[in-house]
């Protein structure tokens, strides 16, 4: 997977917007406005900041050397995964999707009715 991998994934998800809000260096993915993927841009290592339920993000880095915690977020909420030959891109799309759909199932009904999610 490269950059272009990740953020065409992230971009075909409904009303997905990009954006350059802390940098030059990090693209964000927000859903409503709220962000679900960080991708930094100037990291040796091609990684990915996902948000992630505690439990589940307690088990991913137990299990998987790639993912860990996203040092710029809040330990317990996001992980950092690390994009290198241990992790599947299939596996590194159903960690996103987890993301995108955390933050979906906390919009509020209204919103999610009228942006038909």
């Amino acid at each position: 997977m490269n950059v272009e991998d990740l953020r065409n994934y992230c971009l075909s998800k409904k009303h997905v917007t990009e954006e350059f809000p802390f940098d030059d260096v990090t693209l964000v993915f927000k859903v409503a406005g709220k962000m679900f993927a960080l991708i930094g841009l100037d990291h040796v290592d091609l990684s990915i900041a996902l948000k992630c339920d505690p439990e589940r993000a307690q088990v991913l880095r137990s299990t998987h050397s790639a993912i860990g915690p996203a040092y710029h977020m809040s330990k317990t909420h996001w992980n950092g995964v690390r994009i290198d030959g241990t992790l599947k891109p299939e596996f590194v799309h159903e960690l996103i999707d987890h993301s995108y759909e955390l933050v979906v199932s906390k919009l509020s009904g209204k919103l999610k009715k009228e942006l038909d999610l």
